[in-house]
């Protein structure tokens, strides 16, 4: 077996190999109408890419967590902002990283670093109809974007197990979860999913014109 006489050519090498055998993975995740759905959390078996724990930023506009789900890996951090102009409570009793901060506007929460893998429910003590969720978890993961999509590129081929949850699942409704073959190069056929889901429970209640 011959070797590389120089170390920066055999990484470049083995570079174009691993290029010239990955594959690209599409989900496709719509409702009971056929409509894109967003914010699905999609994972596939297999642990991410070892890198460095990062810090991610939960915004509070407009009486609204920005974003809705947030996915992080074990030892990644997050920081709550309050970019309006009243007072926000921010909450969760979740086992995983039960935690509280009361934030005036402009305020930034201290980091709340996550060890374990879990999905953590968020709240405002003040305003029940603020809610956004953060899922930690060792997978590789992607949230679908607006159209419904969520992409996985540079795969090495083989069988992957797919799971998508998403937070308006129905109760006693558990993620739902697909097989797919990857191939060593090219992309494999999309894998559509189709959620039913609860209504969104961020949209404030009209109580004035409630049909009690």
């Amino acid at each position: 077996m011959r070797r590389c006489r120089s170390p920066l050519l055999c990484l470049f090498a083995w570079g174009v190999a691993a290029a010239a055998h990955a594959g690209t993975l599409t989900i496709r995740t719509a409702d009971n109408h056929q409509q894109p759905v967003g914010d699905a959390v999609v994972t596939i078996d297999g642990a991410h890419a070892g890198t460095a724990a990062a810090t991610h930023y939960i915004d509070q506009k407009g009486e609204r967590f920005i974003p809705y789900v947030e996915v992080m890996h074990p030892g990644d951090s997050v920081v709550f902002r309050n970019s309006d102009s009243t007072r926000h409570h921010v909450y969760s009793f979740a086992p995983i990283g039960a935690f509280q901060f009361i934030l005036s506007p402009g305020e930034n929460s201290a980091p709340v670093v996550l060890r374990q893998v879990g999905t953590v429910a968020v709240g405002c003590n003040i305003h029940d109809h603020m809610i956004a969720y953060l899922v930690v978890t060792a997978d590789q993961v992607r949230v679908t974007n607006e159209q419904g999509l969520a992409q996985f590129d540079d795969l090495p081929p083989g069988r992957y197990t797919v799971t998508v949850w998403h937070p308006q699942l129905w109760p006693g409704h558990p993620p739902v979860s697909a097989n797919v073959d990857v191939p060593a190069t090219g992309a494999a056929p999309d894998l559509p999913f189709t959620l039913r889901l609860m209504p969104d429970p961020r949209q404030v209640a009209d109580h004035e014109h409630l049909d009690y």
